[in-house]
């Protein structure tokens, strides 16, 4: 989906100061996973710093999520896992979620909210439970944030009497409550209009500009959702990454083939967009210009 780059913010960041002045909150080092003999990544090496908001950007099958899952610690059934994963310096590549030490779990969205909520438990408790020290305005100003109305009902509800994208506002709800030093979310507004989802990217946005906010690994095949949200990007092609740097290092001046038909795909869908508008009083969405791109409420962190 097409999304609007707001250019009254501008984004500066250097990889440098990534590495110079924070601490490695994930480190994923030759990592290689296999199903049934076949290999889904091929020995991929990344990190995340505090603070940072990195995105995993590939079409369906390229392995980004299937290494999603995997640092989450919800393995694919059948996953041969070889390779390192570190989450706040602890080795876990080993161990499923609940095994995990609790300074190294991981919070998660997934794309499925249908089965990511307790279909018997009301909304309200789900959303209690998750959390650590209790507080009632923090949890409505998170879902007033999410632009979830009449909450007081909302939290008597059960899963199934919400749209799926009310749900999906819930978990991202529930993944920020958790309150980790790492989120992973896996295409969090695929089932998200248009207009919903850029107010839960800007949430996003407002809540990883907080100092105890979580590193995030978000996972997308959409290009103009990574500009809006993340600082930089890590470029997956059949199990491989094939080429990471700033948003705006693989926006203006993509280097591999596949990083370059992403953004030509993009500019592509927004000249559509440009030259074909419905009415004089709609404005034209321009998300990727072809000079110096400022993201959306992007903050060096």
């Amino acid at each position: 989906m097409l999304l609007h780059i707001d250019s009254h913010q501008p984004y500066t960041l250097t990889m440098t100061s990534w590495n110079r002045h924070t601490d490695a909150i994930l480190q994923v080092e030759n990592l290689r996973l296999s199903i049934g003999g076949e290999t889904k990544v091929s020995d991929i090496s990344f990190t995340l710093f505090a603070g940072e908001r990195v995105c995993l950007l590939g079409a369906s099958g390229s392995g980004k999520s299937l290494t999603a899952k995997t640092v989450i610690g919800t393995p694919a059934t059948g996953c041969q896992i070889s390779g390192s994963i570190k989450v706040n310096g602890e080795e876990v590549s080993q161990l499923k979620a609940l095994a995990r030490p609790h300074t190294s779990r991981v919070s998660a969205v997934f794309q499925d909210s249908a089965t990511a909520l307790n279909p018997l438990m009301p909304l309200g408790k789900q959303l209690s439970l998750a959390l650590k020290t209790p507080s009632s305005a923090e949890l409505a100003a998170l879902l007033t944030a999410m632009k979830l109305d009449d909450i007081p009902n909302l939290l008597q509800r059960y899963p199934a009497e919400l749209s799926g994208g009310q749900r999906q506002r819930i978990c991202i709800t529930l993944a920020l409550l958790g309150k980790t030093r790492l989120l992973v979310a896996d295409e969090p507004t695929t089932a998200l209009d248009v207009i919903t989802q850029q107010q839960v990217l800007r949430v996003l946005q407002e809540r990883s500009a907080q100092p105890d906010a979580p590193a995030l690994l978000f996972i997308t095949h959409d290009i103009a959702v990574a500009a809006q949200l993340c600082q930089r990007g890590l470029v997956m092609e059949h199990g491989q990454i094939v080429e990471s740097g700033s948003m705006l290092q693989l926006l203006n001046a993509p280097q591999h083939p596949y990083t370059r038909r992403l953004v030509a795909a993009a500019r592509r869908a927004d000249d559509v967009l440009s030259t074909n508008v419905l009415s004089t009083n709609v404005l034209p969405i321009n998300i990727l210009p072809t000079n110096v791109l400022p993201v959306a409420g992007a903050l060096a962190g």
